[in-house]
């Protein structure tokens, strides 16, 4: 497949996509590596290293500041400092630089593509695969397998991952194959104009669907939860009941923002956590005169019952609204069957 020339995209943006008027301008440039921005009137005011974290999510905070202490973002062709102040209107050049610490290797690990082209790449993840590499788990990733299936990935961050899900989540994710692509879909994210929809199961019966809007941060004890906090970062969840259980309702979640673990955290909140979620659900619930079969799929399901069902954004080339959908896996699939039978079996 045709990749396509990353200096010719540069320069081709604006004609391209003449509907992303919010996102960075790109001009042609010897350095294909090289992001231009044009700080918009929303930063003015802030500091720079506050105005980079939002302009450009996709790298973390830390990262920004050192780029900018290494001297690898200028504003109107100068150096600044972390703490010195935009006024909104100025030129930002970056030059993203992966530390060779970083670097992660290729590895053969099968993929479900659902969809390819120069600019995308649309996956189906299963539950088990954990998205990049982190403390405790080097390699094996979703990462690794985008290495090797397109090695040229490694110019891109993260190589082109714009949007995670858990390890024990399944479903739909979008990957960019450029920089530019990247930074595209990276803003769309930011923007919330992109569509993702969930399918979950909930223990409880829900009476109808609703809207959590709660800020959620770090848990202040147990560092591997998130929790909702009045000084966490906004979140809204939108649920809607597909159908009602004995003891148990499948739910569609439509995420406005996508904070981690963020359906998993609002359900729970809601005092509806997902089915299989230990960190969050807690112990395991058996409605009253369960069926054996019904006994064993819950007591088995080990993973929250959360698959990403549907996602939808704009294809960063042409600016078309594109969207994709994964099927259910296997085990959720058997868990709706089997939730469906118990009430057939009690009523």
């Amino acid at each position: 497949m045709p990749r396509g020339d990353g200096g010719a995209l540069y320069r081709k943006l604006s004609t391209l996509n003449p509907t992303l008027e919010a996102a960075p301008r790109f001009h042609a440039m010897s350095e294909p590596d090289e992001i231009i921005v044009v700080a918009p009137s929303e930063v003015a005011g802030l500091r720079l290293d506050q105005a980079l974290a939002r302009l450009f999510p996709e790298y973390s905070r830390s990262r920004l500041k050192a780029w900018v202490l290494n001297g690898h973002v200028t504003v109107d062709r100068a150096r600044l400092r972390p703490r010195d102040r935009l006024a909104g209107g100025e030129e930002i050049r970056l030059l993203p630089e992966t530390p060779p610490e970083e670097r992660v290797q290729a590895q053969a690990i099968p993929l479900e593509i659902v969809y390819e082209d120069e600019a995308v790449i649309v996956i189906n993840k299963p539950a088990g695969l954990i998205v990049h590499p982190g403390a405790g788990n080097p390699e094996g990733t979703l990462q690794n397998a985008l290495l090797h299936h397109r090695p040229d990935l490694a110019t891109v961050p993260r190589a082109g991952i714009v949007h995670r899900l858990d390890k024990d989540t399944s479903g739909i994710m979008v990957v960019a194959a450029t920089l530019p692509d990247h930074t595209i879909l990276v803003r769309q994210i930011a923007e919330r104009s992109v569509t993702r929809e969930y399918r979950a199961v909930c223990t409880g019966v829900m009476t109808a669907g609703g809207t959590v809007d709660a800020p959620i941060g770090r848990h202040p004890v147990d560092r591997l939860r998130m929790s909702v906090r009045d000084n966490g970062r906004p979140a809204v969840t939108h649920y809607r009941v597909v159908r009602r259980f004995r003891a148990h309702t499948d739910v569609r979640a439509l995420l406005e923002t996508g904070r981690t673990h963020q359906i998993r955290v609002h359900m729970a909140h809601a005092g509806y956590p997902l089915v299989g979620d230990r960190l969050y659900g807690g112990r395991l619930k058996l409605p009253p005169g369960a069926t054996g079969e019904l006994t064993d799929v819950l007591r088995s399901f080990r993973r929250q019952a959360l698959h990403a069902k549907r996602l939808e954004f704009r294809h960063p080339r042409s600016g078309d609204a594109v969207s994709f959908e994964a099927p259910l896996p296997e085990d959720h699939r058997r868990l709706l069957e089997v939730l469906a039978r118990d009430l057939e079996a009690n009523t």
